[in-house]
């Protein structure tokens, strides 16, 4: 009888709302009573509301896999093992014929350096280095470049360089270096071909993983990281769930635009920040500089500019930087800002230290860092642009 009582009611309601326009048969709309033995109970479907979803926050103290760690170079997670091995400091020509090359995807800090004749070069320091079927191209070391490798603790890896200005360093006991060219400056150990294969021709140099761990093997290299080494991260890193903005700084600038092309006028390299992915994309000869092997475009979360006392040896244009000072100055670039900065190196595996105006230590966002050493105020490759805004003093 409740089932009928509802039913009826319902009948009644609708005929009502219905009728009263009309009061013809055809305006009444409903069922016959006949059938409302037939009517079943309805339970109304509960009204879905969308509740606001707050996005998760990575816990960062937790690997995402068991024996990873934090790099000691970018703070990314990496297998245990990775951060055990010795990266390779490798000696990336900048030519524009050279590119593009192999194995800059696994780069965890890069450098352009100015050498002889107006040209720069690049070095790259390569963590997890054993897997790569290919490495390179690969040329000569200036020995600016040994000093600055040092404190990375690493095999190095170069085709030649000056012997009058390398030897002295290449053939110190400690500094551990595969070289193409052999002779008095160190040994190939077998770890280089060329492509193509019989060539003699520059830029034709190449190495990869496993010709690398054959050499070191061969030239009895420690592969796991040496005393000297301290340990511990390079830099001194913020996480992802607290990145430094420079926001906390008064004097931060607008940095989205990196053009170094008044220090380094050939390459011509230049940044642009791509705020979503909070990391500057680099590009060579006013095209993006990609690895050859993967097609990823070179990208860092963290730019250092630093500034450096430089000579010139001889008539020939070799030069010398200081890499080990406390007296000079640079910028620091990151997350689409920039601030001034002090730094100072005091030993050769110790690493070098970045400061802010304050005297407090520089935190580096987690990620890849591209370091300019350029030369000081007054000297013909000094000038930078940041923003459109000349930078020089």
């Amino acid at each position: 009888m409740k089932k009928f009582n509802i039913a009826l009611a319902s009948v009644l309601a609708a005929s009502m709302l219905f009728g009263c326009g009309d009061s013809s048969d055809e305006a009444v709309v409903g069922i016959s009573v006949e059938k409302l033995e037939d009517v079943q109970d309805v339970i109304p479907e509960p009204v879905a509301t969308e509740e606001p979803v707050e996005e998760e926050e990575v816990d960062e103290d937790a690997p995402p896999a068991e024996g990873m760690v934090r790099s000691y170079f970018t703070n990314q997670w990496v297998d245990e093992e990775v951060n055990n091995t010795r990266p390779l400091a490798v000696m990336y020509p900048i030519n524009k014929e050279a590119q593009p090359q192999y194995g800059l995807s696994n780069v965890a800090v890069f450098y352009e350096i100015m050498e002889e004749g107006s040209m720069s070069r690049q070095m790259g320091i390569l963590e997890d280095w054993a897997g790569l079927d290919r490495i390179g191209n690969v040329r000569s070391i200036r020995d600016y470049f040994v000093y600055a490798a040092l404190e990375y603790d690493p095999i190095i890896i170069h085709y030649g360089g000056p012997e009058l200005y390398v030897k002295t360093i290449l053939t110190r006991s400690d500094v551990d270096n595969l070289n193409g060219v052999g002779g008095v400056m160190g040994s190939d150990y077998g770890a280089f071909f060329r492509v193509p294969e019989g060539s003699t021709s520059e830029h034709t140099a190449y190495t990869d993983g496993s010709h690398v761990s054959a050499a070191i093997e061969k030239a009895n290299f420690s592969l796991q990281h040496r005393s000297e080494f301290e340990g511990e991260s390079h830099f001194t890193f913020t996480g992802y769930n607290s990145p430094n903005t420079l926001e906390d700084y008064d004097k931060a600038v607008e940095a989205t635009d990196i053009d170094m092309s008044g220090c380094f006028p050939v390459t011509k390299s230049t940044f642009s920040y791509d705020a979503d992915k909070g990391v500057y994309f680099k590009t060579l000869y006013g095209s993006p500089q990609k690895d050859a092997l993967t097609g990823e475009q070179l990208s860092f979360a963290n730019i250092v500019i630093q500034r450096t006392y430089h000579e010139t040896r001889d008539d020939n244009g070799y030069l010398a930087y200081q890499m080990h000072d406390s007296t000079n100055d640079g910028y620091f670039i990151t997350k689409g800002k920039m601030i001034h900065m002090t730094w100072k190196k005091t030993s050769d595996y110790g690493p070098t230290t970045y400061y802010d105006d304050n005297g407090d230590e520089i935190t580096f966002n987690t990620g890849r860092t591209m370091i300019f050493v350029v030369q000081l105020k007054g000297k013909s490759f000094s000038k930078f642009k940041v923003n459109g805004v000349e930078y020089a003093d």
